[in-house]
């Protein structure tokens, strides 16, 4: 673990970037950003696409960390190159930002109102790969739909037991039970799942180092307490579907919570644009989003 990038990410002021759109969500981020999906014939020539897309925002001068903190990357993004360099060199070394891998395979399906992460059987490789490139952290979603209590038992549990594999390689876990924004009983969702997080920080080993991303909660300041404990570096929020201005309206009302956010920072950016449009746009989003994650 990188002791300077620890410290970075526990008492920096700024906020995530998520630029870790996969298969299933790439072709919504190209669609946003005004490519069709006409333009692409297959996942390659489309990874190329958003490649292109991340480059762009990544290499732009209102993209740096002076406001952003660290950037959630999608594994090939990882494994490419950003003007010469291996991703996340570029990023810690040029523009001061901590590097995050997102690991999990997508979604399984609806069971006991929540959907758990597909299996990973070769994650303890992806995860020595994330060692050799110089990844600082990894981040993992599930989702909660339901206020079911053995099923959100269940995701936590699904949760830190991987956290705790990540660990093991010496890599800061982002664990990520997204409540859905559209669930009915999203208050009683968060207290659930709140319950669950603290049984199981409290039989995490100690020196054990994790993150977490939430849906911004239903009740102000909800994950306040969490903060405190000693196993946790930081707590981000995730846009969840909520539009920038919305996002931003919300996590002001969180002390201590800071975005990270894909699609909302994304919001008005497109491939036609000039250079200079494209980074006047960035700069005024990346600003917004700052000033809403250093309340």
């Amino acid at each position: 673990m990188n002791n300077e990038q620890l410290l970075r990410m526990q008492n920096g002021k700024g906020f995530i970037a998520a630029l870790d759109q996969s298969g299933g969500s790439t072709p919504k981020a190209l669609l946003q950003y005004g490519v069709p999906e006409s333009a692409y014939s297959n996942d390659e020539e489309m990874f190329t696409l958003v490649h292109e897309m991340r480059t762009r925002i990544m290499t732009s001068p209102a993209f740096t960390g002076e406001r952003i903190l660290a950037v959630i990357l999608f594994e090939q993004t990882m494994d490419r190159l950003v003007e010469g360099m291996p991703t996340a060199d570029y990023l810690w070394e040029k523009k001061r930002i901590v590097p995050f891998l997102k690991i999990d395979k997508g979604l399984a399906g609806l069971n006991n109102g929540v959907q758990l992460m597909k299996p990973m059987p070769e994650l303890d490789k992806l995860l020595k790969r994330a060692v050799e490139k110089r990844i600082f952290g990894t981040k993992m979603r599930s989702v909660i739909k339901e206020a079911n209590p053995a099923g959100i038992a269940g995701l936590v549990a699904q949760q830190f037991e991987v956290a705790g594999q990540i660990a093991a390689h010496g890599l800061v876990p982002i664990i990520e039970p997204e409540v859905d924004i559209h669930s009915p009983d999203k208050p009683a969702c968060e207290r659930l799942l709140k319950e669950n997080v603290v049984k199981q920080l409290n039989a995490l080993p100690a020196g054990t180092k994790v993150m977490f991303k939430f849906t911004i909660p239903s009740e102000d300041n909800f994950f306040a307490d969490l903060m405190k404990d000693p196993h946790v570096v930081r707590i981000v929020a995730l846009s969840g579907g909520y539009s920038q201005k919305e996002a931003n309206e919300k996590l002001r009302l969180n002390k201590g919570l800071i975005a990270s956010f894909s699609r909302a920072l994304a919001e008005g950016l497109g491939a036609r644009q000039s250079d200079e449009e494209f980074n006047k746009t960035l700069a005024a989003s990346v600003e917004s989003i700052y000033e809403a994650s250093i309340t």
